[in-house]
């Protein structure tokens, strides 16, 4: 009982629940956003008039000038110190998909040998951090360190608080000296601006009130937690995220008596302070419960603009692990990090509001109102279309792969599910005859289904959806657990903006020939829906006769990264892109590139882990058990005793052999492999390379590993098994 499995699991278990410190859950109200410079503080450290001139520049978009960026920096650095921060940081969100910082002091050593406290507009609106190795494929020259900070102010800043200090987080967009962006946040503000811009412009034709349309977002993020004894005794785990090796547990979810079920003491203290500290930092978490899998759970915020409901996110995972360390857990953000149960999603749910308070896919309760609203589902679903295989893009990732089509995860396969009555109406408005000339409003409905009051979240949940209409919000399934949603979210309102662009200029066209706009629009959204039908299904995703109706409907069903990604670098991408004024092609090129190497370099790094636990762990404790087994024949035989004494015993020791060799053989062919893909220069055939040759590897080599575990001295096996990892609190 001496090796490091026991030693994790005696720990583990050993955990008190008298040795947690106590949680005392806050009344929300009196810490939401208290560490957080919102615009009701700025009114003890701002005059009126320019905390007046800040809200229009930022609700307007407009860029802040220099004289208000000064009074800015200056109530942001009395607020921060007096709030004990001593260091200040740039946070930005780089293309390796996590946040970054880089912090400096408030202090600074003046000409007579003293200090001060400095913090300029300078500081503040723009940095040049030596960020020279971020991934920029290939805009920036690795010796180059010029890349640039920027102070986005409609996202406030905030103090991150740890146990070593406070630090005021200002968010800014990461560009190149050239102005290319080298991050998630540039491409999601002008995607933003994007839509903005077209669905104003859409929306006047039922509201000329409206000035503005904002997208809103709400992202439920699903985890699982592991002791940290366990997950430092996983080699695997601690390099990749996941399980490389493990039987799965005789016991795992199929009782679906951990879902919804009573919170662990000891996960629902580490969900207390969690939320605590969230709300501290304007981070609204609603929600919290336990998910399907044994020992995953899930935590969900109230909507907010896009955003900001993006940055809360990233801070979120971070905070999610500053906070699982002090209660001796690890939050597992891999998309499937065991397998044979449910991996982790990340779901975003996304409408659009209007300045006047209007969610605009929230059906109406009258007919005018119902066709403002179908405008925006239809032209939504129409989007979707056209542009499956780039949303699809949108959420390729390694980890992603392992997920899609897997239990609770919807597949790769892009649709849409709107339940059974929308369903209805639209296939009702597509065949209804309309007259081509009205005389008023009320003959315009005339011949046409009469669109009834929809209740909200009035269509069953479909969880096999990638793409799903729930009352009032399209939600997105198919993003990962550990993704950035800013790259989903940028793609979704880029092809929605196009998409209603174009539908403004065929409304026009009509409008022109004297066709009342009520009725041009009715024109359109009938052909729209026709032809996006095929997207339209409300059937199971995972059925094998989904897959099959799918390709015959026309639908891409890309299973893997590397070939889901090359829609990014096709002409008619890059063109509408470049239109929308998200990215240039040598951006859309650069993460192309970059999105490759992620994907190449991580099964990389798991092939190199699977043939170091193989080799250094795996194969030495079946040797072990190996000669426990000699032994013992050689003592029975010496006993005198017939061979069929100890038949069993020789039988086992065949089978450790067999099983022992292939994975050793395995792993050298792996590495061979690896050193081959290693070579190819091209960075997408070295992408498909390690998918398709290096990759099997994995599950030859996972299969016979699980063999070994089942035969091998349970004393002497070196791994926390799945049931451990799984089922200790």
């Amino acid at each position: 009982m001496g090796n490091l499995r026991f030693k994790a699991t005696e720990s583990a278990t050993s955990r008190s629940l008298q040795d947690i410190k106590k949680i005392e859950s806050s009344k929300p109200t009196t810490i939401y956003g208290k560490n957080v410079f919102t615009i009701a503080k700025m009114k003890d450290y701002l005059s009126k008039n320019t905390q007046k001139e800040l809200v229009q520049l930022i609700e307007g978009g407009h860029q802040i000038s220099r004289e208000v960026a000064d009074h800015v920096a200056q109530a942001m650095k009395t607020w921060a110190i007096s709030n004990g921060a001593s260091h200040y940081t740039h946070w930005f969100q780089p293309l390796t998909g996590t946040t970054a910082e880089k912090h400096d002091a408030f202090f600074e050593p003046d000409e007579n040998g003293e200090a001060i406290e400095k913090f300029s507009s300078d500081s503040l609106v723009q940095q040049e951090p030596d960020a020279s190795s971020f991934p920029s494929g290939g805009i920036r020259n690795t010796f180059e360190a010029r890349g640039y900070t920027a102070w986005d102010p409609s996202s406030p800043a905030f103090i991150f608080e740890t146990f070593a200090g406070k630090t005021l987080c200002i968010p800014t967009v990461f560009v190149s000296y050239t102005g290319e962006s080298l991050d998630y946040k540039a491409p999601l503000l002008k995607a933003n601006a994007a839509i903005d811009k077209a669905a104003t412009e859409v929306v006047q034709y039922f509201d000329r009130s409206v000035t503005k349309v904002n997208t809103s977002l709400g992202i439920e993020q699903e985890y699982f937690l592991v002791d940290i004894s366990l997950y430092n005794a996983r080699p695997d785990l601690q390099l990749t995220g996941r399980t490389l090796f493990g039987h799965m547990s005789a016991k795992g979810q199929q009782l679906e008596d951990h879902y919804f079920g009573s919170i662990p003491e000891r996960v629902l203290a580490y969900m207390v302070d969690l939320e605590n500290e969230a709300l501290k930092l304007g981070i609204p978490l609603k929600t919290r419960h336990n998910e399907v899998a044994p020992s995953q759970f899930e935590c969900a915020p109230m909507f907010e603009e896009i955003n900001l409901a993006i940055d809360h996110n990233q801070l979120l995972m971070n905070l999610m692990e500053q906070v699982a360390s002090r209660h001796n857990f690890k939050v597992l953000l891999h998309e499937k990090p065991y397998s044979g149960v449910n991996g982790s999603g990340k779901h975003n749910n996304w409408s659009l509001v209007t300045n006047t308070g209007v969610n605009l896919l929230s059906p109406g309760k009258t007919p005018k109102n119902n066709l403002m609203f179908l405008t925006f589902f239809i032209n939504t679903i129409k989007a979707v279309y056209e542009h499956a295989d780039l949303l699809r893009a949108s959420i390729a990732s390694h980890s992603n792969d392992h997920r899609l089509g897997a239990n609770e995860a919807p597949p790769a396969i892009i649709s849409i599910f709107l339940g059974t009555q929308l369903d209805e109406i639209l296939d009702e408005v597509e065949s209804a005859r309309v007259a081509k000339k009205v005389k008023n409003e009320a003959s315009l409905w005339h011949g046409i289904p009469k669109i009834p009051e929809l209740k909200l979240d009035n269509t069953d949940r479909n969880r096999t959806s990638p793409f799903a209409f729930t009352g009032n919000k399209f939600e997105f399934r198919a993003v990962g657990s550990s993704a950035n949603s800013a790259q989903p979210m940028t793609i979704l309102n880029a092809i929605v903006a196009a998409q209603l662009r174009e539908f403004k200029i065929e409304v026009d066209k009509q409008i022109k020939k004297d066709v009342k706009k009520d009725l041009a629009i009715l024109n359109i959204l009938r052909k729209y829906i026709k032809d996006s039908k095929a997207i339209r299904f409300e059937g199971n995703g995972y059925s094998e006769e989904w897959a099959i109706e799918a390709a015959e409907r026309g639908l891409s069903n890309i299973q893997s990264t590397p070939k889901a990604l090359d829609v990014y670098i096709k002409e008619e991408t890059i063109t509408l892109l470049e239109n929308m004024g998200i990215y240039n092609r040598r951006e859309s090129e650069a993460r192309h590139e970059i999105l490759l190497e992620n994907f190449f370099k991580k099964i990389q790094i798991e092939a190199r882990v699977i043939g170091e636990v193989v080799t250094n762990q795996i194969a030495p404790a079946c040797f072990v058990y190996q000669n426990d087994l000699i032994t013992n024949v050689q003592g029975l035989k010496g006993l005198g005793l017939s061979k069929e004494a100890y038949s069993s015993q020789l039988n086992l020791i065949e089978r450790i052999s067999n099983h022992t060799n292939i994975i050793l053989q395995k792993a050298e062919e792996m590495r061979q492999a690896r050193k081959t893909a290693n070579n190819i220069e091209d960075m997408r055939s070295r992408a498909i390379a390690y998918d398709e040759i290096v990759k099997p590897y994995f599950d030859l080599i996972r299969y016979h590993v699980n063999k070994l575990e089942k035969v091998i001295d349970d004393a002497k096996w070196p791994l926390p098994k799945l049931r451990e990892l799984l089922f200790l609190k």
